[in-house]
């Protein structure tokens, strides 16, 4: 069979953004896979269970399986699903290009994710009891620190289309759209950020990003 073929399956949970950025991907190429629920709150978190730490010793979401293969960290996944299905593309062709749409997306991923995680808020709640007010207001200034810098950088380079590169929905959108959901759950006002609101309208009108949405998730609450 060829490798390409074998059957794919994401442990994701539903307001994950990490697992919103694949499940993105996967949508964009056309992949059919199977959801593997992982719970990050119920029973103290189902990502500690020793099985789940099995697959993936880091206790996150997501993790992808291809066949017996296990790809871990959304970005690695992205750029694998990438290289393993190249149409159509979710990197630009140019090296430079590509170096800029990395660097968008490793904007919101390493810089701008990492500080709304939920195991850092649990920590901050946990560890050192800090009230949730101050801990939403912690939350949105990292937001709109990332934001004002991903919006400059959009607003100033020739490649912003209708995306953040050119006509089509990238590596970087795959990232950008997780991020203004979380903004919004927040209340953070976006309209200081034109650029990353329209982007991320153009993408919500796509069925491969609604589709995403963790709303349309298989463990989303009931509403």
């Amino acid at each position: 069979m060829n490798a390409a073929a074998a059957p794919l399956t994401l442990y994701s949970y539903w307001r994950s953004s990490a697992a919103y950025r694949v499940r993105i991907a996967l949508n964009l190429k056309g992949l059919e896979y199977a959801i593997e629920p992982v719970h990050l709150v119920r029973d103290g978190g189902q990502q500690h269970a020793p099985a789940y730490r099995g697959i993936n010793p880091q206790g996150v979401v997501p993790t992808l399986l291809h066949g017996e293969r296990v790809f871990r960290q959304s970005l690695a996944i992205i750029e694998y699903i990438d290289e393993t299905w190249p149409a159509p593309p979710l990197l630009p062709a140019r090296s430079r290009d590509r170096a800029r749409v990395r660097a968008l997306a490793q904007l919101v991923a390493s810089d701008m994710h990492p500080l709304n995680n939920l195991r850092v808020l649990q920590f901050l709640e946990g560890e050192w009891s800090v009230p949730q007010a101050e801990r939403e207001l912690w939350i949105r200034h990292w937001l709109l620190e990332g934001f004002a810098a991903l919006e400059a950088l959009l607003a100033d380079h020739p490649s912003t289309g209708r995306f953040c590169d050119g006509e089509a929905p990238g590596l970087a959108d795959c990232c950008l759209v997780p991020q203004v959901y979380n903004a919004r759950r927040f209340g953070v006002d976006l309209a200081p950020f034109p650029n990353v609101a329209r982007i991320e309208a153009n993408c919500m009108a796509l069925p491969e990003f609604a589709a995403a949405r963790p709303e349309a998730q298989p463990d989303a609450p009931a509403a």
